[in-house]
């Protein structure tokens, strides 16, 4: 079913797409998404499964969430994104259809079909929206932009190799070249 063609699409529209059609909302603008690769996969895992044991090692109260994973990132009606991985630490941002307000971290591993979205639509997106810390995972060249918003608005590049330390929490390190 092909939606008709409109200035601005609302969260209405993403909901009456055809099942298994996933796709996001930013200002109103539709955004297909593409199937996610092998390695995408493996990395979304992996990552949250390491965040994860490590918030519950520290009993924390951040919860991890995968996509598809509804995240409403503005109190309006034209924003709805699906982040491949998010951390949320105030309960009252979720219900049953996701997370109300910005997470605070948020990883997206690029897609070779559309990296840019991430590296720019998002990235302001996130920033404005008051995200805390957001990671962009690239897998072709094996690197990870860090952005710190809580602190600064700089980024910090790594390598997968590297001791990537975790913004939001003081004693946390990932290297990536680890989980895969």
């Amino acid at each position: 079913m092909a939606l008709q063609q409109k200035q601005f699409y609302t969260i209405e529209d993403i909901y009456s797409l055809p099942d298994g059609h996933r796709a996001e909302l930013i200002d109103g603008q539709i955004y297909n998404m593409a199937p996610p690769s092998t390695t995408h996969q493996r990395l979304v895992f992996r990552l949250s499964s390491i965040i994860d044991n490590y918030i519950q090692q520290k009993n924390g109260i951040c919860e991890v969430f995968i996509s598809p994973f509804a995240v409403f990132l503005n109190e309006d009606d034209r924003n709805y994104v699906e982040p491949d991985i998010s951390i949320i630490c105030d309960k009252n941002k979720l219900d049953d259809r996701g997370c109300h307000g910005a997470p605070d971290w948020i990883i997206e591993v690029t897609s070779p079909s559309d990296p840019q979205r991430d590296y720019g639509i998002k990235l302001f997106k996130y920033r404005t929206a008051g995200v805390r810390e957001y990671w962009i995972v690239n897998p072709l060249k094996k690197t990870v932009m860090v952005y710190d918003f809580e602190k600064n608005l700089f980024s910090n590049q790594y390598n997968f190799g590297d001791d990537i330390p975790v913004c939001i929490y003081n004693d946390f390190i990932i290297n990536v070249s680890k989980l895969i």
